[in-house]
């Protein structure tokens, strides 16, 4: 696991800001760096060391050097492509898996990225052709971000070491800002800096003349088969996901696992036997926030050592800066918090964890996808008047038993779901917004999604979208920022192709089956799981903030920023104090709009007001 940076085009005189940008990443590998210079191109690398501890170190190059690479993630199938480049005839120096790559592209060209099951970020240069060849991981594991400012391409790992160049101009993406009400997270290829790009999961680059050319190369399509038997499917996810988990394990250093009282990573834990696990919860507040208690007693049954950490209301609050910085972007997600908090303990121990993120996309796991189901006694009704009776639930008290459920009756899924977090709806983003919306409505956004995954049930409909856009945008954003800022390589075993291979064609039937979710995975699950966790409901990494921002210091706090001149700059702010005031007084829980405005705050200050 690393950071890479690099500059296309002109180099003269700019050696110190590739040191600059390297600097900013260092977080990213604390093991050493080095760098690429050459007419047209510098590139930069800082390394977390894993795999080939003495020799791995990048940029890497061919035999006659006239390629470099400098990549960031993680090839688990390595030890077989290189045996299959080398009857090919290429010279090897080292084992890492790093050398796989830059021998794969002079072999394969672009193909070669079908071939590779890891997660990656990683730019290869081409000093004959004079033209760069990046490419991202299937579902976004590992980030890459570029900008192309005057005739130079910039790349990098992490936003902020491309705002070391010197000739960008930081400006807030306000496009973005938008979209980010609604979903909670940064939708769009452009991010919340106006001119800075992530390549999407499953995309490819090339630059060459000046020229920005981004390709896809995987589109993960769910085909499921409703003739497949669920003892088959059984079978063969218990097979992948041991194959998956055993190829997760490869490294050079100690390996560990993150602990939650979930099925997902307690599944991890128990296939890999990773002799550390870590897990961390909210004191005082309740056993939801407390998964710590369940994380000793379920390593006391795998005798392994479990390291826990309980996280105050305080030293919470005083990260949501750091957390912030360490995004990049804003993310309206709480949880992102207590991840921070999570990797710190386990960087304390190992460098590598093992986690659960990924399984709900791939296996159907969140309870909102059982809604269809819910809403089938309904459907019998006429649209029209479904419609009629949405109209009329909306006038009753939001608290009111059924509400919810005859409005979104009304709705087909497309209108209704734009993902796990659906935050502030078009007509609350214009009261919100100072300045008029330009940007599309969520609907609009996702609308050629929804086309391609039309003739799939809805729930299957649902789970598309997360996996295209929620998986990259929240879950994979937070797991590799905040491991990164302690640097901690995160590895998440049901991300693997393999895995998807089998998991895509999974009926819905077998996901939702006996009241539950990704029920397939459960039962796979429970052989290796307490009953009592194998069926337990899906909670998330819940975190009491509905409860904490109605303490006066914290509340008063929220308030001066609601009231500041940045709020002022892009919101009307008596709109954002009228939803404070709301939650604090217990007429609606507002948390979740309270906090995806304060994170954006809080991320504008650290990045636009803090010289």
């Amino acid at each position: 696991m690393c950071g890479i940076c690099g500059i296309i085009g002109e180099t003269k005189e700019k050696e110190e800001v590739l040191k600059r940008m390297m600097k900013k990443m260092e977080h990213r590998g604390p093991d050493g760096g080095d760098t690429y210079v050459g007419d047209g191109a510098m590139l930069g690398f800082r390394r977390l060391s894993i795999i080939d501890l003495d020799a791995g170190m990048q940029p890497m190059y061919n035999e006659d050097k006239s390629m470099v690479l400098v990549f960031n993630g993680e090839i688990y199938n390595y030890q077989a492509l290189r045996k299959m480049l080398k009857e090919q005839g290429h010279k090897f120096r080292n084992d890492s898996d790093s050398e796989v790559l830059i021998h794969g592209y002079e072999e394969f060209g672009k193909d070669l990225l079908d071939k590779l099951r890891g997660m990656f970020g990683f730019a290869i240069w081409d000093e004959k052709k004079q033209a760069l060849f990046a490419a991202r991981d299937y579902f976004g594991i590992k980030p890459f971000y570029y900008a192309q400012i005057g005739d130079t391409l910039v790349f990098a790992s992490e936003i902020k070491c491309i705002l070391e160049y010197p000739d960008y101009q930081r400006k807030v993406n306000e496009k973005a800002l938008e979209q980010y009400l609604s979903f909670q997270y940064s939708v769009l290829p452009e991010t919340f800096f106006e001119g800075i790009y992530q390549l999407m999961p499953g995309h490819y680059l090339t630059y060459e003349h000046g020229e920005v050319k981004v390709s896809r190369y995987f589109d993960p399509a769910l085909e499921p088969d409703a003739h497949r038997k669920e003892d088959e499917l059984t079978e063969e996810v218990r097979t992948v996901m041991e194959q998956s988990v055993q190829k997760h394990l490869v490294s050079d250093v100690e390996v560990g696992s993150f602990l939650s009282s979930g099925v997902d990573s307690s599944m991890i834990a128990a296939m890999s036997g990773c002799k550390k696990t870590f897990t961390v919860g909210v004191e005082n507040e309740g056993s939801l926030y407390n998964e710590i208690t369940y994380a000793r007693k379920l390593a006391d049954e795998f005798k392994v050592e479990n390291h826990s950490k309980f996280i105050e209301r305080e030293e919470f609050k005083e990260a949501v800066p750091d957390v912030m910085y360490h995004l990049d972007e804003p993310l309206g997600d709480a949880s992102a918090v207590a991840l921070y908090f999570l990797a710190q303990e386990a960087s304390r121990q190992v460098k590598v964890v093992l986690s659960g993120e990924g399984a709900d996309e791939m296996f159907g796991g969140y309870n909102i996808y059982r809604e269809p189901l819910a809403l089938r006694p309904v459907s019998w009704i006429p649209k029209g008047i479904r419609r009629r009776i949405a109209v009329l639930a909306r006038r009753l008290p939001e608290h009111m038993k059924g509400r919810n459920y005859l409005i979104r009756a009304a709705y087909s899924v497309d209108e209704r779901f734009i993902g796990n977090a659906n935050i502030f709806s078009m007509a609350e983003r214009k009261k919100l917004l100072r300045r008029e919306a330009a940007g599309m409505s969520p609907r609009k956004l996702l609308k050629d999604t929804y086309k391609k995954v039309a003739h799939l049930p809805d729930s299957d409909q649902m789970q598309s979208i997360d996996i295209r856009y929620w998986l990259r945008g929240d879950i994979l954003q937070k797991a590799d920022k905040m491991s990164m800022a302690h640097s901690l390589e995160v590895r998440v075993p049901f991300l693997d192709r393999d895995v998807f291979e089998t998991a895509r064609q999974i009926p819905w039937r077998l996901k939702l089956k006996k009241h539950t979710t990704k029920y397939l995975l459960r039962k796979v699950a429970a052989d290796y799981l307490p009953d009592a966790v194998s069926h337990k409901k899906k909670l998330g990494f819940p975190i009491p903030i509905r409860n904490w921002i109605k303490e006066e210091d914290w509340f008063e706090e929220i308030k001066a920023i609601f009231t500041g001149e940045a709020a002022a700059k892009y919101f009307h702010t008596d709109y954002l104090v009228k939803l404070l005031n709301e939650h604090k007084a217990g007429k609606k829980d507002n948390s979740r709009k309270i906090w995806t405005v304060y994170a954006f705050l809080v991320w504008h200050r650290v990045y636009f007001e803090v010289s």
